[in-house]
């Protein structure tokens, strides 16, 4: 057991601590080995070396919100704790590709299983709750194994169709300037969603549930209006999603529906004034039956093992961007306020 103190600056301690300490107390839920006590601006921390450079780390990034949002919400402290407790599993239990239950198999025979903790949290969740979000960054299999659960579902006739979204939102590219009709234009944007069934289904199989409408694949503008009954639906890069948008896909949802919504918040393409549906959708939703958020992070990535290198390297450059800005701002204002008391010649 060790101790140690961490010092608050730039920011009111009691957006770190909440009021009454309120959000110290969910920290020491999170480690039941680690006390925290606070007084004027300083936290002390009694535990182990593990759990304090965990608490340490999860302070740091609550003051950067605190900062950033003039305010710290209960969600806030949930989804770094739930950031937190993914890490420690994949860490801990990180299984190999035989470790996980089959989801389903290839239309070649290969079997799809749960490669990671958080993917086999996916799993689970799907199987307890109506709607699940999956939010993490890119080659974390979000899409790919909610792909898998929705046509395992269909396999096993508990829906009788897969509807597969996404936000048609142009990144750096222009829509309107792509060759062809709407179609052509829009299935672009869809390929990913092809590619998955593509590998679970074979060709044939798959054309004539599509030509059927038994598997559906469409832009998020066209479930406006509709009622989605017996269906197993999944939106994916939900982070190009409005509020709106979310709120209009959310209530599609009909008798014996479930629902997954993947995206990747710190990869939305939406227009800076817009914010997207799938950050704000975190605090909406909290604390409701039936619904489950899931997080992963760089430990989840299945895809080249550059990967995870290129994500972390992305995180370090943005938390130097956020401290540059902050530097700047605090020279800006102390430049200011020598301007005001300078004396009038």
């Amino acid at each position: 057991m060790i101790e140690q103190t961490i010092e608050i600056k730039d920011v009111e301690p009691v957006l770190v601590f909440g009021i009454q300490d309120r959000i110290l107390r969910k920290i020491e839920q999170a480690y039941p080995g680690a006390t925290l006590s606070a007084r004027g601006n300083k936290i002390k921390i009694s535990g182990s070396s593990e759990d304090f450079a965990e608490i340490n780390d999860l302070v740091n990034r609550l003051i950067r919100l605190a900062i950033r949002n003039k305010a710290v919400t209960d969600q806030d402290v949930s989804t770094l704790l739930n950031m937190k407790l993914g890490e420690r599993l994949a860490d801990d239990n990180a299984p190999t590709p035989e470790d996980g239950e089959t989801i389903v198999r290839t239309h070649t025979g290969e079997v799809v299983r749960a490669k990671t903790p958080n993917q086999k949290r996916i799993v689970e969740a799907s199987a307890k709750n109506d709607i699940v979000f999956a939010i993490g960054p890119a080659g974390t299999g979000k899409t790919y194994t909610s792909v898998a659960i929705a046509v395992k579902a269909l396999k096993e006739k508990k829906v009788k169709k897969i509807v597969l979204v996404r936000p048609a939102v142009e990144a750096g590219e222009n829509l309107g300037f792509l060759p062809g009709g709407l179609k052509d234009k829009i299935d672009p944007y869809l390929r990913p969603l092809y590619d998955a069934l593509e590998e679970m289904i074979d060709k044939d199989r798959l054309d004539l549930n599509m030509t059927k409408n038994v598997i559906e694949i469409a832009p998020l503008a066209y479930m406006r209006g509709r009622t989605l009954n017996n269906a197993f639906v999944i939106l994916d890069e939900a982070q190009n999603a409005t509020n709106m948008q979310m709120k209009m896909f959310l209530t599609r949802l009909g008798f014996n529906s479930r629902a997954i919504i993947t995206g990747d918040i710190t990869q939305t393409d939406l227009p800076r004034l817009k914010q997207s549906g799938l950050i704000s959708i975190q605090h909406i939703l909290q604390n409701i039956e039936g619904i489950e958020f899931v997080y992963l992070d760089q430990r989840d990535v299945v895809r080249h093992k550059l990967i995870r290198q290129i994500i972390s390297a992305y995180e370090r450059h943005e938390q130097k961007e956020e401290a540059r800005l902050k530097k700047a701002e605090q020279e800006r204002a102390a430049s200011q306020k020598q301007e005001q008391t300078k004396p009038l010649t």
